[in-house]
């Protein structure tokens, strides 16, 4: 269609692993003559037939990669670290080649894949600032007609005659991302500029970005690991894990597979047989369970989610009065919170409990739980450590701070403001 600005078809990219050398000087010349000179495939290392192959000596980057933007269109390309994104980037960008497929595109691209790109350390925000927009494909009477707005953008006024070397990671980025948001592409590509940056900075390149995806008509590619940043900017998505699309289209539904694959849960566990199961003479537990209340069964697990864990296990005394407290740990063994339940006085046989933690509650992270089995409120009769284990993600609305959200809990309070004086005088 005319409006498709950038066709992916079949893209695939292979490295090669191991000495880059053949140890031979003769080789060595003939690789050089043969791959620089005559543009021909590398005599000595065979490219395999089909990205699904494994080899020793071949890794495979992106493999059989299609889909297509058309104009207009904001676009947050996700996944882990060694998915295959930034290569995607460079190949759209045409800073290096696939290996097999084809990108046509369609318009004038720029990108900022790295911060800083055209930075010279030694040279003062204002000199970097011509260099870095010549570099990036502006013209030296571009540059002068945006310069003001490029200053005022970053924020960096007062270090503008400073060499860059001496300014911090967020000025630095600032000021490269300010020259790069002032260009006029049809295509503009970002690979994690977010990834460093106060929320003055953030609430700035997300506006921006905005801004001329929208009012402008301009395409964008952006990626990064910062999900709700993502949701918030983009309309579709392309998930890639090993270098293969996992899903793509509607960025709702792609950030959620996405959230709903990496997230690592050990929600039940459970026995047959006494003997089996884990505890002591006293106490051994039949059976522990996380269930999540979530309206639609493929959805992550996030801080609005409200969580009911559920046990249940033998008790072999009788006439013994059994408390059971709940603990919840961070990954890096904070406790969180420890909740008791009402101590009871039980028989030989199966004793079960039930807890709910609310949604709205829990800051985003990851958490285990352990469960003690306390006899007259005091005494340990089994501590069963880290019988199941859960991630929450992000959720945020109605804010533009995409940092990380202080504190161990995060529950939703009343709290409001009032207009109560329409003057100051």
């Amino acid at each position: 269609m005319s409006d498709v600005v950038i066709q992916v078809e079949q893209l695939s990219k292979v490295y090669r692993l191991g000495t880059i050398g053949t140890g031979f000087l003769l080789q060595d010349l003939q690789r050089w003559w043969t791959t620089t000179v005559r543009r021909q495939q590398d005599p000595f290392f065979q490219l395999p037939d089909n990205p699904q192959q494994a080899s020793s000596q071949a890794l495979w980057a992106l493999r059989n990669i299609n889909f297509e933007v058309r104009q207009g269109e904001v676009w947050g390309i996700i996944g882990n670290n060694g998915a295959g994104k930034s290569t995607l980037l460079k190949i759209i960008s045409r800073i290096i080649r696939p290996s097999r497929g084809v990108v046509r595109g369609r318009g004038k691209v720029s990108s900022l894949l790295e911060v800083g790109t055209g930075f010279h350390p030694e040279l003062s925000g204002r000199e970097n600032i011509f260099l870095s927009g010549y570099i990036l494909g502006m013209s030296k009477a571009e540059i002068r007609a945006k310069f003001d707005e490029i200053v005022a953008f970053s924020g960096v006024e007062a270090f503008l005659d400073t060499p860059v070397k001496r300014y911090s990671s967020g000025m630095y980025v600032r000021l490269a991302f300010a020259v790069a948001a002032h260009l006029e592409p049809d295509i503009l590509i970002i690979d994690e500029v977010l990834a460093v940056g106060d929320a003055d900075f953030q609430k700035k390149c997300l506006g921006k970005m905005r801004e001329v995806a929208r009012n402008e008509g301009r395409t964008i590619l952006f990626v990064s690991h910062n999900l709700p940043a993502v949701k918030n900017l983009c309309d579709h998505g392309l998930w890639l894990q090993q270098g293969q699309v996992q899903a793509s289209g509607d960025i709702a539904h792609v950030v959620n597979r996405y959230l709903v694959g990496a997230q690592h849960v050990q929600a039940r566990q459970s026995w047959a047989q006494p003997a089996e199961a884990p505890g002591n003479d006293l106490i051994r537990f039949r059976q522990v369970e996380l269930i999540p209340h979530l309206a639609q069964p493929e959805a992550p697990l996030d801080i609005r989610t409200p969580l009911t864990v559920k046990f249940q296990f033998w008790n072999f005394t009788d006439n013994i009065l059994i408390s059971t407290h709940l603990t919840l740990f961070s990954y890096d063994g904070e406790c969180v919170f420890d909740v008791a339940s009402v101590a009871t006085v039980c028989q030989k046989g199966v004793v079960s409990g039930e807890c709910t933690i609310p949604g709205n509650f829990l800051n985003d992270g990851a958490y285990y739980i352990t469960l003690y089995v306390l006899k007259d409120t005091t005494t340990n009769l089994f501590d069963f450590e880290q019988c199941l284990s859960f991630e929450l993600d992000d959720y945020r609305t109605g804010t533009q701070w995409y940092g990380k959200w202080w504190g161990a809990v995060r529950p939703q309070l009343p709290f409001q403001l009032t207009q109560t004086e329409m003057s100051l005088t």
